[in-house]
């Protein structure tokens, strides 16, 4: 137990001191340019079934970069050639895995309020490769992430999104892939 809890707070602070360094990145060309441009966390749970479930709650957060100017984007055509970059992590608990992964996301407005969220990118996790006796067998260490969400707006700054994501390795590596595929709730802050 208090190696697990050890192991939770080392991946913590490692994720912490990432964080760190890439916002003390020279990105910014000027004092008012923003580093980042939206700040998430909330908390996911396994909905696989079976064998392949993992136990426990996993923690995450996220941060979004926009490079490529997606809130300017005025129509669809812009929005898809403009997406967001995000970093984030999915923290595993009662032995599970973390992930850390990155990649592209695009959001698709509907109004003011109602947005849909999707997203594609790389994964890194600690779980078990092969032949577990409980939870997913993943087969290799890096794997392809992608989520999608819908999410509500309350004003400029706050939101709330609903979202699966799934991560595995399509079958490009050897062993087995029995991915993993996590639902929950994230609390948004745009900056």
């Amino acid at each position: 137990m208090a190696s697990n809890m050890t192991a939770l707070i080392g991946r913590t602070a490692l994720l912490a001191a990432s964080v760190a360094n890439i916002l003390l990145l020279p990105i910014a060309a000027h004092a008012d340019d923003k580093i980042f441009d939206e700040l998430r966390f909330g908390a996911s749970a396994s909905i696989q079934g079976g064998h392949s479930h993992e136990d426990g709650i996993f923690p995450e957060v996220t941060v979004f970069f926009d490079p490529f100017g997606q809130d300017a984007a005025t129509d669809w055509k812009q929005t898809l050639a403009r997406p967001r970059l995000n970093l984030g992590t999915s923290i595993g608990t009662s032995g599970e895995a973390t992930q850390i992964f990155g990649g592209l996301s695009w959001t698709i407005n509907f109004n003011e309020k109602v947005f849909a969220e999707a997203g594609f990118g790389g994964v890194w996790h600690n779980g078990n490769l092969d032949y577990a006796k409980d939870g997913p067998e993943l087969g290799c260490r890096f794997m392809f992430h992608e989520y999608v969400g819908a999410g509500y707006r309350f004003d400029a700054h706050w939101n709330v999104m609903a979202q699966v994501a799934h991560s595995s390795h399509a079958n490009l590596c050897d062993g087995p892939n029995s991915g993993m595929t996590r639902a929950g709730i994230q609390v948004g802050y745009k900056f």
